[in-house]
This record gives structure tokens, C-alpha cells and sequence, in this order.
């Protein structure tokens, strides 16, 4: 039996992402034993994170100035929005670093089931930026799963007026993959995707 002060805790460690109940009791063993000052600046961290982040009043990425550092970026595509479901996604394509046009964050997916319709998704501040002009192409990044698709299905619709291109990112066999082990919707988006090869 744990202490009430350490379960409480785990507890609150378990919410977390991916943090199981070994990861949440190791995590805070850890902070137990760790000089208090550890505790202290990750306590801070948090608290500071909560009050120091808010959403760009461009793109709504997460950021601590408005607008945020890309959108500030002279040096970004101006004519090429990649629109992404949640801040993450943002993040994993600027990891990639090739891409170096601008983002728009709809915050989340369509998904009926969950009770999220359209009014919950950043549709019409994406669309007002395209009637201001000079976007000539609207990349679609929403994820590969039945919710990505409709909404990215859905938010094309509601661009379409405006006349900017739209496109879909394009998804298939990962590197490294093998199709054995690689569900029929990836082999037939791998077939669909195919491109030219060779000279």
C-alpha cells in the first residue's frame, strides 16, 4: 500500500498519454527521491506552460506570442496552407523540416460519435484567410483514419468556393515496411499513390 500523497500522484501521472501505472509509479518514485528542486522546476514548468501558451490568432498553433513564430516568418510560402488537426501534427511536420509554407489548426476532427460536429472545427477563420488572397493551395493533413478523411472530405467543400487549389497529402507503404505485415487500406493508398519511377 502506497502512501495517500504518492497514489495521488500516480494517479494524476496516469492521465497522461501513454504513462501506464509501472511508468506513473517509477516516474513518482523518482521525483520522490530527486532533490526538491526537481519537483519544483517541473511543478513550475507546468504552471508556466499553463499560463504562458495560448493559441496563434492566425493559425491557432500553440505559441507564447502572437502571432507565432511561423506566421511571423517572412521567409515562409505565403501561397501554400497545410491544414493539420491538433498542434502535434504541426509539430511532427516541421521535424520533418521540408515543408516551409504556413499552417492552419482546425483543433480537431469531425467525429459524430464523440458529440464533434462542424461548429467545433476552425473552418471559417481558414476560409476568411483565403478570400484575403494569395493562397494558392490548400495542403490537407488531416490523419488517414475514417475522421481525418471526412474531415478533410468536409473541409474541401468549404473551401471550394474560394477557387484555391486543394490537395491531399500523400500516404502508402511506410520505408522499411513490409506488406505482410500492412493493412489492405495502406496497400490499396500505396497502389492509388503511385508515381513515376526511374528515367
Amino acid at each position: 500500500m502506497r502512501p495517500e500523497p504518492v497514489e495521488r500522484l500516480v494517479r494524476a501521472l496516469r492521465r497522461l498519454p501513454g504513462v501506464g501505472e509501472k511508468t506513473a509509479t517509477r516516474l513518482a518514485f523518482f521525483l520522490l527521491s530527486a532533490p526538491e528542486s526537481v519537483a519544483a522546476e517541473l511543478g513550475d514548468a507546468v504552471l508556466r506552460l499553463r499560463r504562458e501558451i495560448r493559441l496563434c490568432e492566425i493559425c491557432f498553433n500553440l505559441t507564447s506570442e502572437s502571432p507565432c513564430a511561423i506566421c511571423d516568418d517572412p521567409a515562409r510560402e505565403t501561397g501554400e496552407i497545410c491544414v493539420v488537426e491538433e498542434p502535434a501534427d504541426l509539430a511532427s511536420i516541421e521535424a520533418a523540416g521540408t515543408y516551409r509554407g504556413r499552417y492552419h489548426v482546425l483543433g480537431g476532427t469531425l467525429s459524430p460519435l464523440d458529440g464533434v460536429g462542424p461548429e467545433a472545427l476552425r473552418v471559417e477563420p481558414l476560409v476568411e484567410r483565403l478570400r484575403r488572397g494569395g493562397v494558392k493551395e490548400v495542403i490537407l493533413a488531416t490523419n488517414p483514419n475514417p475522421e481525418g478523411e471526412a474531415t478533410a472530405l468536409w473541409v474541401a467543400e468549404q473551401v471550394a468556393p474560394t477557387r484555391v487549389a486543394v490537395t491531399r497529402i500523400g500516404y502508402g507503404m511506410p520505408i522499411g515496411g513490409d506488406f505482410e505485415y500492412v493493412d489492405a487500406v495502406t496497400v490499396r493508398r500505396s497502389l492509388e499513390n503511385r508515381r513515376q519511377f526511374g528515367s
